[in-house]
């Protein structure tokens, strides 16, 4: 039987979209900046390619995810395939392949090296401070990342090497590397170059832009019109790629967001930064609203939790860590934010409970899932 599809039911926000069988498998994840219009191509006439129809086919309900923009839906496209692999979708799915990062390497003579994230062990980093701990990124876009680790690499004469060689190699002598290998440059001297790298990298947008506006003139004035051509091309993919988002960051801290109505939390889980899980569920109510959120933190978190809890609205916040005090559990942190990342998952968060709200109000109102579990 053909999914009943009606398009008023979604929203024309960007974002992701996860459609299931009747098991409630997952059969194709899917982004979009205007979600009505792209699924209801699925669904006006019959699709043109075969895969396509055998997809619609077994369509038994569709789930979507809201977010801010849509740098935000490619990279929880890409971080969702990834975890569950559906059958439908042929790219994405393995750990090497999709929006990659930059990370210094944890060598004695460090690097800059190409790094893509396990979506499926969550491997947590170490954090900002040693060498080879912080990562740079995402980058959607792989011919500007592999641009911009060229750029860094010369700009800051690291080696590019894989295997440290004894002596200086052509790089060098076209300016491209400080020759660490032959002792060009002290170890120290190099480790500071390293840190400065790091420092561009973990700018704002604005400052990296600056610095390779500056470089795109400089090789201009010297008559070097393809690499100031490059580099311009470089800097336009710059500043359309790196819109703010917040659904795939570099943290060593496992996050719960949630955000509370009249009758039901909405609840988006990170681990390691992304986005990993998100559902919608009811409250039981108290007279007393504090009470409301101490008894469904203390149920719902009573046993595995994450280092932190992102709390919409106002509490008595010593009352509820008094409700999460459970011997042999971990400590928590609960988050009332007023501005930052974490303001920015709250809105995303509240985006996504508006919605499941409406839809709750037109249909059944029970608690729905919205991404598979943890």
């Amino acid at each position: 039987m053909r999914f009943d599809f009606h398009p008023r039911d979604y929203p024309t926000s960007p974002g992701c979209y996860l459609m299931k069988d009747e098991a409630g498998t997952i059969l194709y994840i899917g982004k979009a900046k205007n979600l009505r219009n792209r699924l209801s191509s699925y669904f006006r006439g019959t699709p043109k390619l075969e895969r396509t129809r055998s997809l619609v086919a077994e369509v038994a309900s569709i789930e979507v995810v809201l977010v801010h923009n849509e740098a935000e839906s490619l990279f929880l496209e890409n971080n969702l395939i990834k975890l569950h692999k559906p059958k439908y979708n042929r790219a994405l799915k393995k750990d090497n392949s999709g929006y990659a990062y930059l990370k210094v390497t944890k060598e004695r003579v460090p690097r800059l090296d190409i790094h893509y994230r396990t979506r499926r062990s969550m491997p947590v980093s170490a954090g900002p401070g040693a060498v080879g701990s912080r990562m740079f990124g995402p980058y959607p876009n792989g011919k500007f990342r592999n641009a911009l680790l060229e750029f860094v690499n010369e700009h800051y004469g690291l080696r590019s090497c894989q295997r440290l060689p004894k002596r200086v190699c052509l790089y060098y002598h076209l300016g491209k590397c400080s020759g660490i290998c032959e002792g060009m440059i002290s170890r120290e001297a190099y480790l500071e170059r390293v840190a400065q790298a790091e420092r561009l990298l973990a700018n704002r947008e604005n400052e990296l832009i600056a610095e390779l506006k500056r470089e795109m003139m400089e090789h201009a004035e010297r008559l070097e019109f393809e690499r100031a051509e490059g580099l311009r091309r470089q800097i336009a993919s710059l500043e359309r790629l790196l819109v703010k988002q917040v659904v795939d960051r570099d943290s060593d801290v496992n996050q719960d967001v949630l955000y509370f109505g009249d009758a039901h939390v909405m609840i988006v889980s990170l681990q390691a930064g992304m986005i990993r899980a998100m559902s919608f569920e009811a409250l039981d109510r108290e007279p007393d609203r504090t009470r409301t959120a101490e008894r469904f933190l203390a149920e719902r978190y009573g046993g595995d939790r994450p280092q932190e809890l992102i709390l919409s609205g106002s509490w008595d916040l010593r009352r509820l860590k008094q409700a999460l005090r459970t011997k042999g559990t971990a400590p928590v942190t609960l988050t009332v934010p007023k501005r930052g990342d974490k303001l920015r998952l709250l809105e995303l968060c509240r985006q996504n409970y508006e919605y499941r709200a409406a839809a709750a109000a037109s249909a059944e109102p029970e608690a729905r899932s919205a991404l598979p579990g943890k």
